[in-house]
């Protein structure tokens, strides 16, 4: 394909769930005919080698080693977005200078990283901002100021169950509030985004139409700017094979699915940043355990807070399960959910893996932690029905109930029944003239209108 087109620069947020559709949307945006730039932190930077088609531009450290141990997630966000000002600001300049470059179409970032709408206005080029969330989490985090206005915040513990009329299908205990230290700060990064977004010159979605219309409608309305959902991001016809993890993927794992039972496996990973205790942790295990359904179940180092891996667990117990369960440290989720023994995904709900699990009609044991997985878990399980949500907590009786309702009662088969439904939808969203492919070249077109 001829390569002359305008350059597109890309800079995803230093973290895994953000990193990924990043660099997903990148081939996307690459398979269309623009030459792809990534900038991106020192921290927790993606592999250049699995990307041989884009150039890589790094933005020094910028973070001491006792900043980027931060665990309090928001300050953590507002840190970045001072700290990466300068060399971010540097490095485009640069760029944008070389005359033997061909000329920049426009910047893409993530929205959380909100300091980039001045350095864009400042530099005279075009933003256009990637949400790496659901339209419906955004809506909500959008209009907090709003629900604090009302009362709904801060949460009491007697309200959890009441709904929330602004948002009908959640109740207060779905709202996408995160434990902080910090909570202005937390409030003020929110601000930054939502603000900083509406100023921008277009906003993508991994999402698409059939399956969020009526917040995507709600969102056009209430943002004055071009949106573009032209998801799910990571079908294959679009992307390469290349990974961006950041962990090391076991791969072994696959081999293990070879060897069971047409979808009688459940998959469990909560991701890349949420933690268990002790205790859960051991009730997920023995919940796993006495459900009597082969298991996949991804124990990153760090899940336990404590622990370095799999201390926790009693001795003896994987033996025990005659190689009924498998645990790895981190594994190739994609390959995982499209793999045919795979009958059901235990997650956190974030949104990458909502997707993903959406895209290979995989029906989802829903275990939100907090922020916009709460939003996406109360979605899944009552207005997509797509999924059934540990509400009561994590006990391993009703543990093994969920899991026994899913594979094997009635309820589960109407629920696999909804999400091969969402498959399809998914599938054909991205076919020609269908509505994601038409968001795609809209996108195309409103990028190349932008010089």
């Amino acid at each position: 394909m001829d390569r002359k087109g305008r350059k597109l620069v890309l800079f995803p947020l230093p973290c895994q769930g953000h990193i990924n559709p990043m660099l997903q949307l990148a081939n996307i945006l690459y398979s269309k005919g623009f030459s792809i730039s990534i900038i991106h932190t020192s921290f927790n930077c993606p592999n250049p080698s699995n990307y041989p088609h884009f150039t890589f531009h790094s933005i020094g450290e910028g973070l001491s080693e006792s900043e980027a141990s931060i665990h309090d997630g928001f300050a953590f966000l507002s840190l970045l977005n001072t700290k990466y000002v300068d060399p971010f600001r540097e490095c485009l300049g640069r760029m944008l200078c070389d005359v033997s470059e061909e000329p920049v179409a426009c910047l893409i970032s993530d929205a959380t990283f909100y300091f980039t709408q001045a350095v864009a206005e400042s530099l005279k080029v075009p933003r256009i901002v990637l949400k790496t969330e659901s339209a419906s989490s955004f809506l909500v985090f959008a209009a907090l100021p709003l629900l604090r206005e009302r009362g709904y915040i801060p949460i009491q513990d007697s309200r959890l169950e009441e709904p929330v009329v602004e948002f009908p299908h959640l109740k207060v205990k779905d709202l996408p509030l995160v434990v902080t230290s910090t909570p202005e700060v937390f409030y003020q990064v929110i601000d930054s985004v939502v603000s900083e977004t509406k100023a921008s010159s277009g906003l993508i979605w991994n999402t698409f139409e059939e399956l969020e219309h009526s917040e995507l409608t709600r969102m056009r309305n209430e943002f004055p700017i071009p949106i573009f959902p032209i998801g799910p991001f990571h079908n294959a016809s679009f992307s390469n094979s290349s990974s961006s993890s950041l962990t090391p993927e076991d791969k072994s794992c696959i081999s293990w699915l070879n060897t069971q039972p047409h979808k009688s496996v459940i998959y469990v990973s909560f991701g890349s940043i949420a933690d268990l205790n002790e205790a859960e942790f051991l009730e997920v295990a023995w919940g796993l355990a006495n459900s009597n359904q082969p298991f996949l179940w991804v124990v990153r180092p760090g899940l336990v807070n404590g622990s370095e891996w799999l201390e926790s667990l009693p001795n003896g117990f994987l033996e025990n399960l005659n190689g009924r369960g498998n645990i790895v440290k981190w594994a190739p989720q994609q390959e995982v959910l499209a793999h045919p023994a795979v009958g059901a995904f235990w997650t956190h709900n974030g949104w990458n893996s909502t997707m993903e699990s959406i895209r290979e009609g995989v029906p989802m044991i829903c275990m939100p932690r907090f922020g916009d997985q709460l939003v996406n878990a109360r979605y899944v399980s009552q207005v997509w029905k797509v999924g059934l949500q540990l509400e009561k907590g994590l006990k391993r009786g009703y543990i093994e109930k969920t899991i026994e309702k899913l594979m094997v009662e009635k309820e589960g088969e109407e629920i696999r029944f909804r999400i091969s439904k969402l498959k399809e939808k998914a599938n054909l969203c991205l076919k020609q003239d269908a509505s994601s492919y038409k968001s795609l070249e809209s996108l195309v077109s409103h990028i190349s209108s932008l010089g």
